[in-house]
C-alpha cells in the first residue's frame, strides 16, 4: 500500500497513518508489538492529504 500511495500521490506514508485510516473505517488491524513506554504517549495525527491518498489506495485494493 505504501508503494501505491508513493506512486500515485507522490507521498510517503507510515504504518501509523495507514493504521489510523483503517481504524477510522473499522477495518481489522494486526496487533501492535511496538507499544509506547507510557500510557499517555501522544500519537501524531495523519495529515488530511495523506488520509485522502490512503483512502484512495484502500478503495483501489477493494478494502473499503
Amino acid at each position: 500500500m505504501k508503494g501505491y500511495v508513493l506512486e500515485k500521490a507522490g507521498l510517503k506514508v507510515s504504518n501509523l497513518h495507514i493504521a489510523q485510516v483503517k481504524d477510522k473505517h473499522g477495518l481489522e488491524k494486526r496487533e501492535n508489538y511496538n507499544l509506547p513506554k507510557s500510557n499517555d504517549a501522544r500519537q501524531p495525527k495523519c495529515p488530511e492529504e495523506k488520509k485522502k491518498a490512503i483512502e484512495d489506495a484502500l478503495m483501489y485494493f477493494q478494502m473499503i
